[in-house]
């Protein structure tokens, strides 16, 4: 029985090592778990196989059962979740808000006020937008403080991860006190901190597929500040799907990036820029590759700017536009974007809309 559990961890490790996803990896030991059945069933007793891999075909059924009751609690845990963040958004209380704005917030507001493009106009425009933002990390977390600060109403925040010590070098929403609690929960603690007239509205699992849809309708536009293809993809997605803007940055060591992919407007979605996932080792993470602490905040405070020009109407935002960012040389440059006519996500649609 060592053996063949020896057998299933070398398995598991090297579909790590080889970065498999965790269903192949599943998929091989349920293979691996087979064969053993097998071979305590056909051959007879006393055979070497069956001395080597436990001897006994009814432990084995056990495991089996142990495993399959194990997997479906998962799956219905997970199910349960999923239902969860549907019921949280639909039970959420709304927050009552008269038509003016209290002394202490015209005080609180009163640099943007005064500002031609934004005006009282716009600033009930932000206090009345609702804007989710994916991931409470490195771009994240800036993007929060300044939406809070601003005055935008409502404010969703989705994101499975705790907050960890090395994530304090960059992730200033964070602190010391925080490690150990769900990022949502401490950016939450943070912006109401900061603006008690803001509504915050905290998701703490990861975004997918089966939760995507209903969370994004629920919001006037979205900023992408996760740190993985899969989730900026299935955001575009949906983003598309449902004609709303989506504000996304990107990271790289001493540079970074922003754009607002807005298809309903004419605009390219991001997989007509970014139309397949970059090959092993083209597109490292921050945790491989590294990043200076005050990038993220940079990129980060340029997409919540982006998201206030979009709710007032100021200026004119980066759609069809890339901005990169050289934070060790201190340049920027523009790049302009076009749709791609045969993109997968946002091709068929535009052309459909032409007709």
């Amino acid at each position: 029985m060592i053996v063949v559990f020896s057998m299933a961890a070398a398995l598991w490790g090297l579909g790590a090592l080889m970065k498999m996803p965790r269903s192949a990896r599943l998929y091989m030991i349920g293979l691996l778990y087979i064969g053993v059945l097998f071979i305590q069933i056909a051959l007879p007793e006393g055979h070497p196989l069956r001395l080597a891999t436990g001897e006994s075909a009814a432990l084995w059924i056990l495991i089996g059962v142990f495993a399959a009751v194990a997997v479906l609690y998962g799956r219905v845990v997970k199910r349960l979740k999923d239902r969860a963040l549907v019921k949280e958004k639909a039970d959420a209380p709304a927050v009552v808000r008269g038509d003016s704005f209290s002394a202490s917030e015209l005080e609180r507001y009163a640099r943007h006020i005064v500002l031609r493009e934004i005006g009282g106009p716009g600033q009930k425009a932000l206090r009345e937008a609702k804007v989710l933002v994916i991931g409470a990390g490195g771009l994240g977390a800036p993007a929060l403080q300044y939406l809070a600060a601003a005055g935008v109403g409502t404010i969703g925040v989705i994101d499975d991860d705790v907050v960890e010590n090395a994530n304090l070098q960059r992730q200033v929403i964070h602190r010391d006190q925080d490690i150990g609690l769900p990022k949502v929960f401490s950016a939450q603690a943070a912006m109401i901190a900061q603006n008690p007239y803001v509504d915050v509205r905290p998701y703490h699992r990861r975004l997918t597929e089966t939760v995507a849809s209903d969370l994004l309708a629920d919001y006037d536009l979205v900023l992408d500040g996760t740190d993985n293809f899969e989730t900026r993809y299935l955001v575009n997605d949906v983003a598309v799907e449902l004609g709303k803007p989506l504000i996304s940055g990107a990271l790289a060591q001493w540079e970074g990036q922003i754009s607002v992919f807005d298809p309903a407007s004419g605009t390219p979605c991001y997989q007509c820029v970014f139309p397949a996932i970059p090959a092993e080792g083209l597109a490292p993470s921050c945790a491989e590759a590294g990043v200076v602490g005050p990038l993220p905040g940079v990129i980060g405070s340029m997409m919540a700017v982006e998201a206030i020009k979009l709710i007032t109407g100021a200026g004119q935002a980066l759609k069809g536009e890339m901005l990169i960012y050289d934070a060790l040389w201190g340049e920027t440059r523009k790049i302009g974007l076009k749709p791609r006519a045969d993109c997968p996500v946002c091709g068929a649609a535009r052309a459909s809309a032409a007709r």
